[in-house]
């Protein structure tokens, strides 16, 4: 299938203008792919934030006190380093319970060209990533550090985050409504598919302002 979109940026820009990620979620389940949405717990730091970028997986783990002396966070700069243009900052793996992004490393993410960051536990330095304007997901606001706590133990590999296997260069696609995950190999499909639903959608809005009953406009349109 031919993509209606010639690179990253240009498909970018049009979900950021058209889609939202339920339209997203619903073209993949249309495609058999039911179990794409991180955990619900996610949340965007301003209500508006809006990530979407290839997947710069990261693998997080809790410091045990008796195991072997680690050097502070591990590859975290290693990994923050490696960030390229339009990727995002998606981390998993350990108990959330500490924070996993902050001012510091948004100044850096940003300065590289990353689309945001996703993690699987907190943020911290909250007024400096909004002054930033940086696209940050995290279960909340939380101060603790993952200095003494947590360490990351390598990045750019195949990551379990909630029910999900986000692999390397998978698309993540974050909202108000929550973050999805799309993978490399349905990429066309899924987001043609939620073009042509965004677009058909808008029809449909439509004729039901116009009165008609939601049984008639599901029959001709298949779409609610």
């Amino acid at each position: 299938m031919a993509a209606g979109w010639k690179d990253d940026a240009e498909l970018f820009a049009l979900a950021r203008r058209e889609l939202f990620t339920a339209l997203v979620g619903d073209a993949m389940d249309k495609l058999g792919l039911l179990h794409q949405f991180l955990p619900p717990d996610l949340k965007p730091l301003r209500d508006d934030m809006v990530v979407i970028g290839r997947a710069m997986t990261v693998l997080e783990a809790d410091v045990v006190a008796a195991g072997p002396q680690l050097p502070p966070f591990g590859k975290m700069f290693e990994a923050l380093d490696d960030l390229k243009p339009g990727e995002v900052y998606i981390c998993a793996g350990a108990s959330p319970r500490y924070a996993l992004w902050g001012e510091m490393m948004s100044t850096r993410a940003a300065k590289l060209g990353a689309a945001g960051a996703v993690v699987e536990g907190y943020s911290r330095d909250t007024p400096g990533i909004l002054r930033l304007n940086f696209p940050t997901f995290s279960y909340g606001r939380y101060a603790q550090d993952q200095g003494p706590r947590g360490t990351v133990v390598d990045f750019r590999v195949p990551l379990a985050f909630g029910d999900v296997t986000v692999q390397p260069g998978d698309i993540v696609f974050g909202d108000l409504d929550g973050v999805c995950v799309v993978p490399r190999a349905a990429e066309v499909e899924t987001f043609t598919k939620a073009l042509e639903k965004a677009r058909g959608e808008k029809l449909v809005q439509l004729a039901l302002a116009d009165g008609m009953s939601t049984v008639e406009a599901f029959r001709k349109f298949g779409i609610m």
